[in-house]
């Protein structure tokens, strides 16, 4: 796996077009929600994710496709996240599902068995 450049106490990237931090962007789909992510997950950032989990799980029953298009990098946290995400999700009768990692981001997800906890779509829903 690729390590990314270290950041600098204040937060921002040290190379131009490595991203700093996560952003999300809910919007609505027929059967839940897709959460976009922007950026990197690890760390530094697994409560963005987290809070837009907890208003996207807030309806039993959902599905959630997190859109991994745009997300550059993923640590264990993050891939930690999604995993326990994936357990709460099913406890309230809902689902996470995957959706068009990026070769980095689906190979950390390969080599954690992460795959194995998510459906991982090649689109995401309309």
């Amino acid at each position: 796996m690729t390590r990314r450049p270290a950041r600098p106490p204040d937060g921002t990237a040290t190379v131009p077009d490595v991203p700093a931090g996560l952003t999300v962007h809910a919007r609505p789909w027929a059967r839940g929600s897709v959460l976009a992510l922007h950026g990197e997950l690890d760390l530094d950032s697994v409560a963005v994710l987290h809070r837009a989990l907890d208003r996207a799980l807030a309806l039993p029953g959902t599905v959630v496709v997190i859109d991994c298009g745009d997300l550059a990098f993923c640590d264990s946290t993050g891939i930690g996240a999604l995993l326990e995400a994936a357990v709460r999700a099913a406890g309230f009768g809902s689902r996470i599902e995957l959706a068009r990692p990026r070769p980095l981001v689906r190979r950390a997800l390969e080599l954690t068995g992460a795959t194995d906890a998510f459906p991982v779509l090649d689109t995401v829903p309309p």
